[in-house]
């Protein structure tokens, strides 16, 4: 890995990078999130009335395709943050995120104006897709370039919680709100609120964001002339950098993208759509297991400036495709719901699939369709999400010092959005669309677990083969006297 040399600079504190950096990011994965997080409430409410199973997939469609146009973003953006500047680059993907998501807040619904609502959804979720391809590589990239090389899984692990950050303060401000009023009144017109709200969040992490100084690295790269001038062309044209690129998608970033979003993403919907335990009750669960798992991060990537980032990557996905299904085979009994079977029947005029999970009567012996969980064993549910959480800890915590250490500096915003986005936003967003679909086209309830498996499995054979541990690499040798002014 070809070094570099800090610039004289003042001094400069890494917890205040950590923290304009780590705020903003949490904020645009709040704003991402909130999304998918009231999925069973807005479906109904976004598209047309009558089906919802087929509401509840079309809508599942719109927040996927936030996920597959990241990678878009990531080309855009980080080829912004080669040329431009990482701190340039991440203020205006805040800036469309913050946007899109208020508008999202007073945006009509189907019975208001028909199909313009889900074209509408449509159009925001895509920029809202471009703008986290940006943010995520512009955030690990600017705390990777500040921080010492021993401690970087550390420090940069503090980004990786952003995004479970993200989705926990999204459903803690839901759940306030449903709290505030009515059942019949968030459904009304509450689920506004939190898209409302947003934009206060993001107002502060731009003024906070104005305030910070650009990337040192940058900056020397910027003042020698080093910078590349066709970071696109630099990073995917040539072989020797476009390897790294694909066996850093096959063998890390998809892998990672499939345990986090099973891990967090699909058991809230799991639980709330094929469980049938009660929304509120859900979110509940989800957020302690959330609040329960987030400080792992930092263990994870601690550990990993001793161990490596590769071992422990590998055992995150290992350990998904040996423990889903027993996981959710126990999250279906602690749910206190006996399911026997889900039924899908497709309306033969609007081709709609309608799901439904059943159970078998207990006087009548006939299946009968399953109603919502009265006496859910919320411990051991709190139990098993949290254990996912751990395998998304061990996947995701090392990740980004990981792509860090595997890209040159003058292409490495570019180098690294790339497999991330292609990996979480494409193989990881896909898994609750595909999980739900497959179920409802095969009736188990356990084979949406067969896609997030087998790309586990996937990534773990092509990690343990081709990718090199990055461990150890310095991405810069600052002079003596630069390693006195970091704060650590």
């Amino acid at each position: 890995m070809a070094s570099t040399s800090l610039p004289a600079a003042p001094l400069y504190s890494i917890p205040r990078v950590i923290f304009a950096s780590s705020v903003g990011t949490m904020i645009e994965w709040y704003d991402f999130y909130l999304f998918g997080s009231l999925a069973s409430v807005l479906a109904p409410k976004i598209y047309p009335a009558g089906n919802d199973t087929f509401a509840l997939i079309a809508y599942l469609a719109t927040f996927a395709i936030g996920f597959v146009v990241r990678p878009f973003g990531a080309l855009f953006f980080g080829r912004l943050g080669d040329l431009v500047g990482r701190k340039y680059a991440f203020l205006v993907t805040l800036i469309i995120m913050g946007f899109s998501t208020f508008v999202i807040g007073l945006m009509p619904t189907f019975k208001q104006a028909g199909w313009f609502a889900p074209i509408t959804l449509i159009v925001i979720r895509v920029l809202q897709g471009l703008a986290l391809g940006g943010e995520y590589g512009g955030a690990a990239v600017y705390v990777g370039e500040h921080v010492p090389d021993a401690r970087r899984g550390f420090y940069t692990s503090f980004i990786q919680i952003t995004a479970t950050l993200g989705l926990f303060v999204s459903l803690i401000v839901i759940l306030v709100t449903q709290n505030t009023m009515s059942k019949a009144a968030f459904s009304d017109w509450g689920w506004r609120i939190p898209f409302l709200a947003s934009i206060f969040l993001v107002l502060v992490s731009l003024y906070v964001r104005l305030k910070m100084k650009e990337s040192p690295i940058f900056e020397q790269l910027k003042t020698t002339g080093m910078t590349s001038t066709q970071p696109l062309t630099d990073a995917f044209a040539r072989w020797s950098n476009l390897k790294i690129v694909l066996i850093s998608l096959f063998g890390a970033t998809a892998g990672q993208g499939v345990v986090w979003y099973t891990g967090q993403f699909y058991a809230l919907f799991y639980l709330q759509n094929i469980l049938k335990v009660e929304t509120k009750t859900a979110n509940i669960v989800v957020v302690i297991a959330l609040l329960l798992g987030i400080p792992f991060f930092t263990v994870v990537g601690a550990l990993s400036d001793r161990i490596g980032r590769k071992k422990l990557i590998m055992a995150g996905c290992l350990l998904g495709v040996l423990c889903y299904i027993p996981i959710y085979k126990a999250m279906a009994t602690a749910s206190g719901n006996h399911i026997d079977s889900v039924q899908s029947k497709k309306n033969p005029v609007t081709g709609a699939i309608a799901l439904t999970p059943m159970t078998r009567d207990a006087t009548t012996g006939k299946l009968v369709p399953m109603k919502v969980a009265t006496a859910p064993n919320l411990p051991m549910l709190v139990l098993l999400v949290w254990v996912q959480v751990l395998l998304v800890c061990l996947v995701y915590g090392p990740m980004a010092a990981f792509l860090i250490e595997s890209f040159p500096a003058k292409i490495r915003y570019t180098s690294m959005s790339l497999p991330y986005h292609i990996g979480n936003g494409v193989f990881g967003g896909l898994v609750p669309l595909i999980g739900l679909s497959v179920i409802a086209g095969t009736g188990n309830i356990y084979a949406g677990l067969y896609y997030p498996m087998i790309v586990a499995g996937i990534t773990f054979v092509v990690g343990t083969l081709l990718l090199k541990e990055t461990h150890g690499n310095r991405i810069w040798v600052p002079a003596p006297e630069e390693k006195a002014r970091m704060i650590a």
